[in-house]
């Protein structure tokens, strides 16, 4: 089999309306609770939490049906689904309005839908790209994500102002349509699917003891995890920070976000470059150089303060991309084919898993001590996150062993 330029260019293609579409519906979903519904901190962190929870829930069977289904229709099935999903939301308010309890029950099923598309995208990923050139596939996937972020996040905030933060979801269903049919032109032919009687538990043990008991990904994952636990207590206070304590508007908000996600743009574009430092070296270092910058939005405040939260974001996103880049082709080097899916779901599991953990205490936390106080508390924690790659066994690798 031999992996076909113009298949990759449209799954690069529908990840980037795929991301697109979720850059725009995560950041219009919480304003539609605090709008229409005058939603309150720890209900803005409960919706966050909805839409990761099943990485949680979900995430390791998951893993388990990605590894025997063919996976292409599978990403194309899911990505149908959130777009009807998310067009339920619209409706609901033409026909009276909106309720917290139906956000929620969006937000849970876009996210059920989510596992499926993430663990399989990056088990697919092999079939269309060769080992050697996964670190610039993913770099060019991690860019344009970036780029997608950067995009939709300005654009969503005009949006909410010109049809209403209800109508601006209808919208979005319309990119994840686009990425769906990007999807179903591609035609290269997936690997063989194993077809097996063993029992789920035991292939969903199988792909657990791979990532826990590799010496190498283990320190990823639990650093990996760090951030994403307390990313999400950040993440639950964003919009609210943004709106009441740096007192900015809907749309400078959005085009706040936009600009942590330019700075990913270019890292995600440069990584493959970098990756001549050395592909296991840059996994530590892309962290230990730029997650310190989380200090510069803790401070950030109304008026010319607002430009730390600016700069702050720029130099951590970046970071955080090319951290992405280095371990996500890491992981693909070392792991056999088929306990791709399983492996990659056992770290979204951990993880990913976290978040919604993360988003209820952010929640909690900040009805509790304040935003200002959970924006600290979420900084610190992201900075000693690093920590569990700077002091492993990657911290003395430059690259792989050639037989690894």
């Amino acid at each position: 089999m031999t992996p076909s330029r113009r298949d990759f260019r449209l799954f690069w293609g529908s990840d980037a309306a795929n991301q697109f579409g979720t850059a725009v519906y995560t950041f219009v979903l919480p304003v539609v609770a605090i709008e229409a519904l005058d939603a309150s901190a720890f209900q803005v962190g409960l919706l966050t939490a909805a839409g990761t929870a099943p990485f949680l829930l979900i995430g390791l069977p998951v893993g388990v049906y990605v590894d025997r289904a063919r996976k292409r229709p599978l990403l194309a099935w899911s990505t149908v689904g959130r777009a009807v999903l998310l067009a339920t939301v619209p409706v609901a308010g033409w026909l009276g309005g909106v309720a917290f309890a139906h956000l929620l029950v969006v937000a849970l099923g876009a996210g059920v839908l989510t596992v499926f598309f993430e663990v399989a995208s990056q088990a697919y990923l092999p079939t269309l790209v060769d080992r050697e050139g996964l670190t610039g596939a993913n770099g060019r996937l991690q860019s344009t994500q970036q780029v997608a972020r950067l995009s939709g996040r300005p654009v969503s905030g005009p949006l909410v102002q010109v049809v209403g933060s209800v109508n601006a979801v209808l919208a979005i269903s319309a990119s994840f349509v686009v990425s769906a049919v990007l999807l179903w032109g591609v035609r290269t032919p997936e690997r063989a699917v194993e077809r097996r009687e063993r029992a789920l538990w035991a292939d969903m043990a199988e792909g657990l003891r791979f990532v826990f008991g590799h010496p190498l990904l283990r320190p990823v994952v639990l650093c990996t995890a760090s951030f994403n636990l307390t990313n999400a207590v950040w993440g639950a206070v964003t919009v609210l920070f943004l709106l009441r304590d740096l007192e900015v508007t809907t749309t400078a908000a959005a085009v706040l976000l936009g600009v942590g996600s330019a700075g990913g743009a270019v890292a995600g574009l440069v990584a493959g470059r970098l990756a001549r430092l050395g592909r296991v070296r840059l996994v530590w270092l892309s962290m230990l150089v730029t997650q310190p910058a989380w200090v510069l939005v803790a401070v950030a405040g109304p008026g010319g303060r607002v430009a730390l939260f600016a700069i702050g974001t720029l130099v951590t996103a970046a970071g955080v991309v090319v951290y992405n880049v280095a371990q996500v082709s890491l992981r693909q080097s070392l792991c056999p084919d088929r306990l791709l899916g399983r492996m990659n779901a056992g770290v979204r599991f951990v993880a990913w898993g976290a978040m919604p953990v993360g988003a209820v205490a952010g929640g909690a936390l900040a009805e509790w001590v304040g935003v200002r106080t959970t924006v600290w508390v979420a900084s610190a924690g992201m900075v000693l996150s690093v920590l569990w790659v700077v002091l492993s066994p990657l911290r003395s690798m430059r690259d792989l062993p050639v037989d690894h």
